[in-house]
Order: C-alpha cells, then sequence, then structure tokens
C-alpha cells in the first residue's frame, strides 16, 4: 500500500508516524514550506531569540529515514482522481492508494494589494518569519497590526521584545471580545497595554499608504498612523485550493465524514483544511487548533489501516500566552448564553482568575477559563464529560492544581465566591498537597 501525505504539519506529521507504527505502507509526505516538519507556534521564539530553527524541529531529521517516511520539499500542482496520482511541480507524478491532504490554512488577507507593499505581511508560514526578520535588520521604526487574535498578539510580543513601538488594531471592543468572556477579555487588554502597547480597539484598518514601501495606514475612524511595518494577523481560512481543483466536494473547508473521508473514498482530509459535515452540537466544523489535528491525523492513521475508528471532536481545549498571562481553556465556556451562569474570581492584580461556567438549572459543571492559573486537564475532563455538580467540583477544586508545590493556590477564594453566591458553607475536601486525582476518579467512577 502506498499513502501520500500533502502537508507535514502536526497533522500530517501524525498521520505518517501513527501509519507507521501499525503499517509496512510506503509513505511519502510532501511540503512545499519546509523538508523537514517543525512547530509552527514555536517561530516566535526564534524571532525573539530564545530557540534556534533546529530546536523547532518535531523530531531529528535522522527520525524520518529511521521510520522509512520518505520526505519530499516540492509543490503539489495537481491532483487526478481519475488516476489516484498526483503531480510535483517540478512534473514528477506519484500514483498512491490512499491521499491524506493536510494542507493547512492561508492567512485572510483583505486586500491582495498590501501585500504587494514591501513591510505589508503575514506572519503564518516560515517565510515570513525570514521576512520579518529582514525587515526588522533594516529597522523598523513603528509598526502596525491589524487582527486581534492569537497570531496578533504573538506578533505584538515579537515585536516588542526588540523594542518596536507597536500599535494594534482589534475590531472589538476589547481584545479577543468575541472569544473570551467580558472579564478576561478586558483582563488582557490591560495587560497588553501595560507592556506598552498601543492597542486601539473597535478600529481597524481603511486602507494602506505607499509606494513600494508602505508609509502610513489610515483606520476606519480616519486616524493617519505613520508606519514602516504592517502586520496582518486576521485569521486564517482553510487551504483547499487543491482538492476544489481535484472535484473533491469543499465547503469552507474540505468535507469530511466522521471518518475523516472525503467525497473521494480514497482520500481524507485533515488539520485546518478539513470540515466536518457533522460537527458536535456546539463545535465548529473547521477547527484550526493544533490538538484537533493531532487526533485528526491519528484517526486518519487508524482508518487506513483498517481499525475503522470515527472522529470525536470531545470535549474542547486550547491553550495560549498572551505576553506574562498563560489562558487555559477546558469545555464550553461562552461570551455570553442566557442558560449558563459562571462563578467567577479575579485577582487584586488583574492578572489571574478562575471561571467555572455551569448550568444555570442542574448546576452542573460546563467549562473552566483560566488565566494565569493551570489545572490538570485529566481533571477537569472527567468533572465536565460526567456532569459533575459544582458543588463537587468546588469542594475537591485544590485535586485540579497543577504544580501545588511551585504555584499559589486560589482555590480557597473561588470557594468563598461559591458560599456568597449560594448562601452555602461548602469547605474544602481535597489536600492540594497530595496527588490524589487517580484515586479520586476511581473512587467516584465506582459510585
Amino acid at each position: 500500500m502506498s499513502v501520500v501525505i500533502i502537508g507535514n504539519g502536526i497533522a500530517g506529521s501524525t498521520a505518517a508516524r501513527s501509519i507507521r507504527r501499525h503499517s509496512n505502507a510506503e509513505i511519502i509526505m510532501i511540503s512545499e514550506e519546509t523538508e523537514y516538519p517543525f512547530s509552527r507556534t514555536a517561530l516566535m521564539y526564534i524571532f525573539m531569540g530564545h530557540m534556534k530553527w533546529d530546536h523547532t524541529l518535531l523530531f531529528e531529521k535522522s527520525f524520518w529515514k529511521k521510520n522509512k517516511i520518505q520526505l519530499i520539499h516540492a509543490k503539489v500542482n495537481r491532483i487526478d482522481t481519475s488516476t489516484s496520482c498526483i503531480t510535483l511541480s517540478g512534473g514528477e507524478n506519484l500514483s498512491y492508494d490512499q491521499l491524506i491532504i493536510a494542507t493547512g490554512s492561508n492567512p485572510v488577507i483583505p486586500e491582495q494589494h498590501w501585500i504587494a507593499l514591501r513591510g505589508v505581511q503575514c506572519l503564518y508560514h516560515r517565510a515570513d518569519l525570514i521576512q520579518l526578520e529582514a525587515r526588522a535588520q533594516c529597522g523598523i521604526r513603528h509598526a502596525v497590526i491589524a487582527g486581534g487574535g492569537l497570531i496578533g498578539i504573538e506578533l505584538a510580543e515579537m515585536l516588542h521584545s526588540r523594542g518596536i513601538p507597536t500599535t494594534f488594531l482589534v475590531r472589538e471592543n476589547s481584545y479577543w471580545g468575541n472569544v473570551l468572556p467580558e472579564e478576561e477579555s478586558f483582563m488582557i487588554s490591560r495587560h497588553i497595554r501595560s507592556m506598552g502597547i498601543d492597542l486601539k480597539t473597535e478600529e481597524e484598518i481603511d486602507r494602506v499608504e505607499g509606494l513600494t514601501d508602505v508609509q502610513a495606514v489610515i483606520t476606519k475612524k480616519g486616524e493617519k498612523i505613520n508606519c514602516d511595518f504592517v502586520g496582518i494577523t486576521m485569521g486564517v481560512h482553510p487551504q483547499k485550493k487543491l482538492a476544489v481543483e481535484a472535484g473533491i466536494e469543499c465547503n469552507i473547508g474540505i468535507l469530511v465524514d466522521e471518518y475523516l473521508r472525503t467525497s473521494d473514498e480514497k482520500i481524507f482530509a485533515i488539520g485546518d483544511c478539513a470540515e466536518l459535515r457533522r460537527p458536535a452540537q456546539g463545535r465548529r466544523a473547521v477547527e484550526a487548533v493544533w490538538f484537533c489535528g493531532r487526533t485528526m491525523g491519528t484517526i486518519a492513521a487508524a482508518n487506513i489501516c483498517g481499525q475503522r475508528k470515527q472522529y470525536k471532536q470531545g470535549i474542547w481545549f486550547n491553550a495560549a500566552k498572551f505576553f506574562n498571562i498563560e489562558y487555559h481553556v477546558y469545555g464550553y465556556v461562552p461570551v455570553r448564553d442566557d442558560t449558563t451562569e459562571s462563578l467567577f474570581w479575579m485577582d487584586d492584580a488583574g492578572i489571574r482568575s478562575i471561571r467555572l461556567v455551569y448550568d444555570k438549572q442542574s448546576c452542573k459543571i460546563l467549562g473552566f477559563n483560566l488565566m494565569g492559573i493551570r489545572y490538570r486537564h485529566e481533571l477537569c475532563e472527567f468533572w465536565i464529560e460526567n456532569q459533575t455538580n459544582l458543588r463537587e467540583v468546588v469542594t475537591h477544586l485544590p485535586l485540579a492544581n497543577f504544580d501545588p508545590e511551585f504555584s499559589d493556590s486560589f482555590e480557597i477564594e473561588i470557594l468563598q465566591k461559591y458560599n456568597q453566591q449560594f448562601n452555602d458553607q461548602a469547605f474544602l475536601l481535597a489536600d492540594r498537597r497530595l496527588d490524589d486525582v487517580a484515586k479520586y476518579i476511581r473512587q467516584k467512577q465506582m459510585q
């Protein structure tokens, strides 16, 4: 059996490794961007001087040869489904028995002519990092970032690390206000400004000025901001061009069933480019998140190897870092929802917070939103999956503390909030110094 994988991101790389574990199939992985798979989220640390390029590689270069996974650094020009063959940019044809499309995302660029100006760019591919470094070496007097997602704040931190004055434009009335609850969104907005970033909310670019190099941006409100660098970080969209041209059924992304198969039975699509035909309730059909891509790679590999497994979105999880504030979310944490309530605590410094989201009627826990605090993933998932009552969660919350020996604990604060909100006299039942998570879970499963 011959398996060809287009794309070497976390989804494609995971699929290749998983197929090798279960099969002696011929595996070929192709990437236009780089020969060896790397961690895209680590690109910022190269610019900041914390890592070198080789440090971002997923595995040592020798790993792929040892595991008999052939890597090809080339562009795929065409997929011919009638002959089960792909054509590379150099004219070479490769046949396949099974094909995995893991082409990832492309940045959203509202006006293509902006990118024609020197100093205007995205930050997604390795080539973007090289372009940014070259621009920084020439000297950036003032930068503007357009778009307030995770890539936008990464770019803000990168520029800040070089002492480059930066204006950050976001459409919402606070940073990531369409994703984070209001208190957390305003917390991060304050933190961004405290780092010296000129954060302008409810603002976006109307046009970019310059002949060959960018000279200024004009905002929707009419403000002119002189600058010699503009970072476009307005989100991403699935890279589906190859699939569309091959006649594979697409919508926003490449449509896949519960087994991650496309409309062609020999072809799978995974990662950022895949769109689920039937997403789980409350979940998106396209989820451009690292852990989703990794899970999809494992499931697609299992199906190619004859194990027939369905991809289940499971309980939502994400993690990020906003300058000095770590962010973790488990389960359902809406910006607003009339069916839910929250138990929320924030420290006096405004850099740590705990939010427990629960169903308004049943008081069953639905989600956790954490700023500057980390909880144990497996325990939070267990509570959500088992629809645990809020009181049970609050009283046993010390068990969730990720690093009790080296970090402060704030479980007593959230307990006090609970007692005030519910007029209760609950008290902590778990000793945070003991790692009794597995024991607790076993006991609850036996009840």
